[in-house]
């Protein structure tokens, strides 16, 4: 079973949550374990109420370090969420950043050849790409890295 770290933005802004949740919901249904399944979470920053900024912070790099791959939904600016990208690349994980087409995505995530970075226009797209490139990840298939832009 692979493991995966969805990364979305927190702080940066929620509007996505449930696209957030619906990406989780895909992973899931294909027998993959979520890491970081709080992104998804409407009750994310009630649960962190108890925990310093160091224990989000140790939290999510453990889990970056324990995943096979990371998934970014990247349509909402984040600095965390570049942040996340730029460590999973560094660790040389596998990256995907989806993205709502004709949104404005940092030329830092679409210049980076280190990303698979893909549009989507419907729910049923974006599950597409994500189970492609989960799939691929967890068949020890070649995941290409190079940058994807189809919008």
């Amino acid at each position: 079973m692979s493991r995966v770290f969805l990364s979305g933005s927190m702080r940066g802004g929620r509007r996505l949550v449930e696209t957030y949740r619906f990406m989780a919901d895909v992973m899931l249904s294909e027998g993959v374990e979520v890491l970081s399944e709080h992104v998804a979470r409407e009750t994310v920053f009630d649960d962190e109420r108890g925990m310093s900024e160091q224990e989000i912070f140790m939290r999510d790099v453990g889990g970056i370090q324990q995943c096979d791959c990371l998934v970014a939904e990247v349509s909402v600016h984040s600095i965390g969420v570049g942040y996340e990208i730029c460590y999973a690349v560094g660790l040389e994980k596998p990256v995907l950043c989806v993205y709502e087409r004709d949104s404005n995505v940092s030329a830092m995530v679409l210049g980076n050849k280190e990303v698979v970075a893909q549009s989507y226009n419907d729910p049923d797209e974006l599950r597409q790409i994500v189970q492609g490139f989960v799939g691929s990840v967890e068949s020890g298939g070649h995941v290409s890295k190079k940058v994807k832009n189809n919008g």
